[in-house]
């Protein structure tokens, strides 16, 4: 039998700006929602389940849960939707705005005197695009885990779009997975100290026995 596909990128694994100076995703089975596919479950029905994963999985690794923000939540499911709408898979658009374009515009990062964002993306069709199995598979990459593990983070949105950026799957699901901490300050500190940006990018892996992961552009 054929193996659904599932694409997730070794993507941006820590955006940061201080402008001051297990492998299983946890406990699926108590997450609502968690095994749906497209059709069986609503897409912010599919984000709460995302969600509640994620913070299992950072409750078993004894970090705090992360709080639910409806501006990353916005950038989220503004991105998965480029995605599928412009057919491509990455952290950066077409039009070439990354997540911290994303999350200017969302009004996130506006007016902060420090912050640090993340950004994991996937897409998966069939069994692979429940948020199970996509929280499974990041969890199983390292840049990806190192997001969903990172104790800088304090807020979460998650996004998604049903369908993909590449080939045309009914049951298919695009993931995109925004984390954040944010300090307010003044506007004349964020002008006067905005050059300390830093960004890592992990390798890409294989997995067989789960997916095929692909830092793609």
């Amino acid at each position: 039998m054929a193996l659904r596909p599932l694409r997730i990128t070794a993507g941006v694994a820590a955006l940061s700006c201080a402008l001051l100076a297990g492998p299983a995703a946890g406990n699926a089975f108590a997450c609502e929602n968690s095994g749906a596919r497209p059709g069986q479950a609503s897409q912010p029905q599919l984000e709460a389940a995302a969600i509640c994963l994620v913070n299992d999985v950072r409750a078993r690794h004894g970090l705090r849960r992360l709080h639910a923000n409806g501006r990353l939540a916005a950038a989220a499911s503004a991105h998965s939707s480029d995605m599928v709408q412009k057919r491509y898979f990455g952290h950066v658009s077409r039009s070439g705005k990354s997540v911290v374009d994303r999350l200017n515009r969302s009004g996130y990062i506006a007016g902060a005197s420090s912050w640090s964002v993340g950004e994991n993306i996937a897409w998966g069709s069939g069994s692979r695009s429940t948020p199970r199995s996509i929280v499974s598979a990041w969890m199983h990459s390292s840049g990806h885990r190192a997001n969903i593990l990172s104790r800088r983070f304090h807020e979460i949105g998650m996004g998604v779009a049903f369908d993909t950026p590449r080939g045309s799957y009914s049951t298919g699901a695009t993931y995109t997975n925004t984390f954040g901490a944010r300090k307010s300050g003044s506007s004349a500190a964020r002008t006067t100290r905005a050059s300390s940006l830093a960004m890592r990018l992990a390798s890409a892996i294989k997995k067989p026995a789960i997916a095929s992961f692909a830092q793609q552009r």
